[in-house]
C-alpha cells in the first residue's frame, strides 16, 4: 500500500487528530483511541487506491440517478391466504446501481430472502396483525457444496467449531443459517438462536435446532421488526451476503391504511428504507476485507502484532474487529434517490450495518445537487416511534441517532422544502467505532451522504396530510414488578480483550458476582482453574459458552446496569423483550487509574488502588477450545457510581419508545428496564456484527429451564 498523503490505512489518517476526551479513551483496547476527524478530506480511493487493490471507486458511482424501491409496495410484500409462508434462502445477482468505468450497471452476486417470485436484497416485507399468529418456514437453497461468498475464518467460535461438528466444512456441508426475528416476542424455540443452524436440505442441524416451521405469534404491539441471518460465528457474513429484510407489525392504531386515526401517511407515502454499507469489487461483487493487503486489514492485525499461527499461516482468512463500508445502500441500490410530493411522508429507517452508526439529518439543496456545499439545514423533522412501536409522544429534531440494528419511526414534511428542490439524508456519525462524537471523524469522502429525495411530484389533494402528533401516546409499557417489590438489578459489563492470536476480542460479562434466578452463585467451571486461573464465583469477562450468568426469573421486571468499560459504544441487543430506557450515569473510576498511560483503568495485580472509585483487574478468559485469551473485570463496583448524564447531553437519542436497540456509551452505565414473561433460551449481544461473532454474545436463559442446556 502506498504511503503518501492520498493514501493512508484508517489508522493513519486518526493518528494525525487529536485524542477525545479522557472519558473517550479505552485503556486497554488495542486500537487508537477516537480522534477528530483531520481536515483533509479523501476520497475513498485516495484511501483505498482502487486500482491496485481492484475495487469500486464510490466517488465514481452515480449519486441519486436510481430510484430506491420502497420495501412497503403491496408488490414488494409476501402474501399468504392462511398466515403460512415458505420462504427460500438462494444466491441470485442484483443491479445495485453500480457501473463500471464505461458506465455499464454491473451485476452483483448476492444472497437473498424470497418466494417463489425468487430472492431479493433486501428480502421481501412480511406485513402481519398484532396477535394473529403466522408460520413460516425457512427453506436453505444456498449450495450443498462449493463456498461462502467470503472468506470464512474458522478460527472463530463458529458453527462447525461446536463439539461433534469439527469435521463439517462449508464446502463440503453447505451454509448453516438461521434466520432471527429481530424485535420478534417470540417463543424461544424459533427465535432464532445461533446454535440453531442448519444447511441446506436441513442435513446438518445445530445443537439446539427443534423445528423445520417457526411460529410467531406477534404477541405485541405493532411496530418495526426486521428479520436477518443469526449463524454462529458467520452473522457478519451471511447479513452482508444479504440475508434481510423488514417483519411490519399493524394493529388497530397503526393500520398502515389511509383514513387511520393517527393521521399517519400510508403508502406510498409510508416508506421503509434499510440503510447499509458495502464495498464492492470493480467487477461487481461485494468485497469483504479479510487477508494481508486487503484495506484496513493492518489496522486490526499486522499493526496489533497479533500471532501468526497454523489457522491462518499467511495471515488470513481473519475476521476483522469492525467493518466500514465506502458505499452507502439503500434497499439494495447505491445512493438512490426517490421523488415525492410536498407532504408528509413516514419513514421507517433501519441501520442494517455491521459496524456504523448513523446519525440522521436531513438537507435541503438544489435539483441536481450531490453535495452540500449550497445546502440548506439541518431541517427539523418528527420522531414518532422506535424499534418496536409508537413513542410515549412525538419529538422534533434536527439530528438522530441511529445504532446499528436499530428502527426509528420518523415523519418528514416536504412541504418545507421549496417545490423542485432536493432533500439529502445526510450521516454524520463518522466511519469509525462510535465513541459518542458527533460528528464522527470522516474517513471516506462519500458516507456522508446516503439518498435523496426530490420534491417534485404535484400533491394530490384527495389524500390528507395532517399527522395527529398529540394522539402519539404510547411508548414502552414494561409492568411493574408485582406486590409493589423493587425489580432485581442485574450488573452487566461490555469488555474488549484478546483471543489467543492476540486479536482484539469484544466481549461480555458481569459487572458483579453472579447468581441465578433464585440468588444462588454461579461458579466457575472446575476445568477453569487450570487453564486460566479462575475459580469460585464467575465474574468478569467471559465468552459465549461459558456457564450462563443472565438468568431471570420467568414472569420477573429487571433493571439492567450496563457498566462499559471499553472505548467504543455499542448497540447492546436482548431478544425476546421490549424494554424502557431509564438513563445513563457515568463511572466514576479510582483516581489511581489516572496515573496510567492512555487513560488506562487497569491497576496491576502488585498496585493499591487509592479507593475512592472502581477500577479494572486483568484476568484469564478461557475460549471456546479451550485454550485462553486476556480479559477483565470490575474491582470496587459500588465506589464507581459517578455523575448521572444529563439527557439534554443527548440531543440526538429519541428513546422514548419501546426499544430493543439501546447505545451503551464508554465510560458510563446505561439502565434499562424489561419484563422477562416467555421462558427458554434467548441470547443478548453487541449488535455490531463483527464483534457479535468473536464472542461478544451470551446465552440468556429465562428460567425454569434447565441451564445445564
Amino acid at each position: 500500500m502506498k504511503k503518501n498523503i492520498n493514501n493512508l490505512t484508517r489508522r493513519q489518517l486518526l493518528k494525525a487528530g487529536m485524542y477525545a476526551g479522557a472519558g473517550m479513551m479505552l485503556p486497554f483496547r488495542f486500537l487508537p483511541a477516537k480522534a477528530f476527524a483531520n481536515n483533509h478530506q479523501n476520497t475513498a480511493c485516495d484511501i483505498l487506491d482502487c486500482t491496485t487493490f481492484g475495487l469500486s471507486d464510490p466517488f465514481a458511482q452515480h449519486k441519486f440517478v436510481n430510484h430506491v424501491p420502497n420495501a412497503l409496495d403491496p408488490g414488494f410484500k409476501y402474501t399468504s391466504p392462511n398466515g403460512k409462508y415458505k420462504i427460500n434462502i438462494r444466491e441470485t445477482v442484483q443491479f445495485t446501481g453500480l457501473v463500471d468505468t464505461h458506465d455499464n450497471l454491473l451485476p452483483t452476486p448476492i444472497w437473498g430472502y424470497g418466494d417463489q417470485r425468487g430472492p431479493t436484497w433486501p428480502g421481501r416485507t412480511f406485513e402481519v396483525r398484532s396477535g394473529d399468529p403466522v408460520e413460516v418456514m425457512w427453506k436453505n437453497q444456498l449450495k450443498r457444496r462449493g463456498g461462502h461468498l467470503f472468506h470464512v475464518d474458522t478460527s472463530l467460535h463458529w458453527s462447525y467449531s461446536l463439539p461433534g461438528y469439527e469435521h463439517l466444512t462449508i464446502e463440503n456441508d453447505g451454509v448453516p443459517i438461521i434466520p432471527h426475528l429481530h424485535g420478534g416476542h417470540t417463543d424461544y424455540q424459533f427465535d432464532g438462536n445461533p446454535e440453531f443452524f442448519f444447511t441446506p436440505g436441513w442435513s446438518r442441524r445445530g445443537p439446539q435446532w427443534l423445528d423445520k416451521k417457526f411460529i410467531y405469534d406477534n404477541s405485541q404491539m405493532a411496530g418495526t421488526l426486521w428479520y436477518h441471518d443469526h449463524a454462529l460465528g458467520i452473522t457478519r457474513l451471511n447479513v452482508y451476503a444479504g440475508l434481510a429484510g423488514f417483519y411490519i407489525l399493524r394493529d388497530d392504531y397503526d393500520t398502515g391504511l389511509s383514513g387511520n386515526d393517527l393521521g399517519l401517511p400510508a403508502f406510498p407515502y409510508e416508506v421503509a428504507l434499510a440503510i447499509q454499507d458495502r464495498m464492492f469489487k470493480a467487477n461487481g461483487e461485494l468485497f469483504y476485507p479479510a487477508f494481508p493487503g486487503d484495506p484496513f486489514y493492518a489496522d486490526f492485525i499486522t499493526d496489533e502484532t497479533v500471532l501468526p499461527n497454523h489457522l491462518f499461516p499467511d495471515g488470513g482468512p481473519t475476521a476483522l474487529a469492525e467493518f466500514f463500508g465506502d458505499h452507502m445502500v439503500v434497499n439494495g441500490v447505491i445512493w438512490p434517490k426517490m421523488d415525492v410530493e410536498p407532504r408528509n411522508y413516514r419513514l421507517r429507517l433501519l441501520n442494517g450495518c455491521d459496524s456504523r452508526f448513523l446519525a440522521i439529518q436531513f438537507f435541503e439543496v438544489g435539483p441536481t445537487d450531490t453535495d452540500f456545499d449550497n445546502a440548506i439545514g439541518p431541517l427539523n423533522f418528527t420522531v414518532i416511534g422506535s424499534d418496536q412501536g409508537l413513542a410515549s409522544e412525538h419529538t422534533i429534531v434536527t439530528s438522530l441517532l441511529c445504532e446499528t440494528g436499530s428502527r426509528y419511526d420518523i415523519i418528514f414534511d416536504f412541504k418545507t422544502v421549496n417545490k423542485g428542490n432536493r432533500v439529502i439524508m445526510k450521516n454524520i456519525g463518522g466511519d469509525e467505532p462510535f465513541g459518542g462524537d458527533i460528528p464522527g471523524p470522516q474517513v471516506f469522502g462519500e458516507t456522508d451522504r446516503i439518498m435523496a429525495f426530490d420534491v417534485k411530484l404535484p400533491f394530490d389533494y384527495q389524500v390528507q396530510d395532517d399527522v395527529s402528533f398529540d394522539a402519539i401516546r404510547f411508548g414502552p409499557v414494561v409492568p411493574d414488578p408485582e406486590g409493589g417489590k423493587a425489580p432485581r438489578v442485574r450488573k452487566v459489563a461490555l469488555f474488549e480483550g484478546m483471543d489467543e492470536f492476540k486479536r482484539l476480542q469484544p466481549l461480555l460479562g458481569t459487572a458483579e458476582p453472579a447468581t441465578d434466578y433464585n440468588g444462588d452463585p454461579i461458579n466457575w467451571p472446575a476445568a477453569y482453574k487450570d487453564i486460566a486461573d479462575l475459580e469460585g464465583q464467575m465474574n468478569g469477562s467471559m465468552a459465549w459458552h461459558s456457564p450462563t450468568t443472565e438468568n431471570p426469573r420467568l414472569g420477573t421486571t429487571e433493571v439492567w446496569e450496563i457498566w462499559n468499560a471499553t472505548g467504543d459504544a455499542h448497540p447492546v441487543h436482548l431478544h425476546l423483550v421490549h424494554f424502557e430506557v431509564l438513563g445513563r450515569q457515568e463511572i466514576k473510576w479510582d483516581t489511581y487509574t489516572d496515573t496510567l498511560e492512555d487513560g488506562d483503568r487497569v491497576i496491576p495485580k502488585n498496585a493499591s488502588p487509592d479507593g475512592n472509585g472502581t477500577y479494572l483487574r486483568a484476568q484469564k478468559v478461557v475460549q471456546h477450545n479451550g485454550v485462553k485469551g486476556d480479559g477483565f473485570r470490575f474491582e470496587e463496583l459500588d465506589r464507581g457510581y459517578g455523575e448521572v448524564v444529563d439527557q439534554e447531553q443527548l440531543a440526538e437519542y429519541v428513546e422514548n419508545a419501546p426499544k430493543d436497540m439501546v447505545t451503551a456509551l464508554p465510560g458510563q452505565i446505561t439502565r434499562i428496564k424489561a419484563h422477562f414473561d416467555k421462558p427458554g433460551r434467548y441470547v443478548w449481544h453487541c449488535h455490531i456484527l463483527s464483534h457479535e461473532d468473536h464472542e461478544m454474545m451470551r446465552v440468556l436463559y429465562v428460567e425454569p429451564e434447565p441451564l445445564s442446556t
